[in-house]
């Protein structure tokens, strides 16, 4: 009870009336390691915090026990661990991409009166983090959270493009290649060269690879240390996707652009 109550004290004034002091103390002693605190000292650092000494190691050895932090000099020091920047990469992964894509996504949807779709690698399949739909009944119905194979679709093969060689060897060495339709590619190496050519190209585009009467373009997101994070795309009927017309060449340019766009706002500098 002393411990509850001395902690208790030490809780800001303005907490929500809902908020729990433990989670409270968790993530000021998780800021505190983050910033270089390593907590040698129980004393000191529980004094530092506003914390119960008892409390401090308490949550020191459940925060270890989660992977969110980790010991050093056998429990000496603390410094993040792989659970704490596992969250934080997905975080940076998913909904910052979300938040500076979304409203790039809405315009090109609605400039094309195309669906788009937000999509990341997830071993040899892509899930969508986010779709943009236009106002019309020509659309695709695929949602949030959809998982597709990526061999078959644009926004797989652009992300599968930016794997090193041997990693796309990994995922699909001895693997089954399903055929969606005639054109997608069932072999390691026509996927191989596929996908090459997509990355050189610096686009994917599918004319009913995956769907029947579903044609689609895609291009690729990239971070601001160059990685590719992320595809965009956009969807619909095949004959808009035909190739060497004027609206093929309108939907590669406008989806080169949103995915250009996308990854400025996350702090890629394009190299010449």
């Amino acid at each position: 009870m002393k411990t509850d109550i001395a902690d208790a004290a030490a809780e800001p004034d303005g907490a929500p009336a809902y908020s729990v002091p433990p989670v409270h103390r968790a993530f000021r002693l998780l800021r505190h390691i983050a910033q270089g605190g390593q907590c040698r000292n129980a004393s000191a650092t529980a004094r530092e915090l506003g914390l119960n000494r008892t409390t401090l190691i308490r949550l020191l050895h459940t925060l270890e026990a989660e992977g969110m932090i980790e010991s050093q000099d056998d429990g000496a020091s603390w410094q993040l661990g792989p659970g704490m920047i596992a969250l934080a990469a997905d975080a940076l992964k998913s909904r910052s991409v979300i938040r500076v894509a979304q409203p790039v996504m809405a315009r090109l949807a609605a400039d094309l009166r195309l669906s788009s779709h937000l999509g990341v690698l997830d071993g040899r399949e892509i899930i969508y983090l986010w779709r943009e739909a236009p106002n019309s009944h020509l659309v695709s119905n695929i949602r949030e959270g959809s998982r597709l194979p990526a061999h078959a679709t644009t926004v797989g093969r652009v992300l599968l493009g930016h794997l090193p060689p041997a990693e796309l060897e990994a995922r699909y060495g001895g693997a089954d290649l399903p055929a969606f339709t005639e054109k997608t590619s069932t072999t390691l190496e026509a996927l191989a060269a596929q996908v090459a050519e997509d990355r050189r190209l610096g686009h994917a585009w599918s004319f009913a690879n995956y769907e029947a009467g579903i044609g689609s373009c895609a291009a690729p997101v990239f971070d601001h240390r160059g990685a590719c994070v992320a595809a965009l795309n956009v969807t619909g009927p095949a004959a808009q996707f035909e190739p060497k017309t004027n609206m093929a060449a309108r939907i590669r340019d406008e989806v080169i652009a949103a995915a250009a766009e996308v990854s400025a706002a996350l702090g890629h500098v394009a190299r010449g």
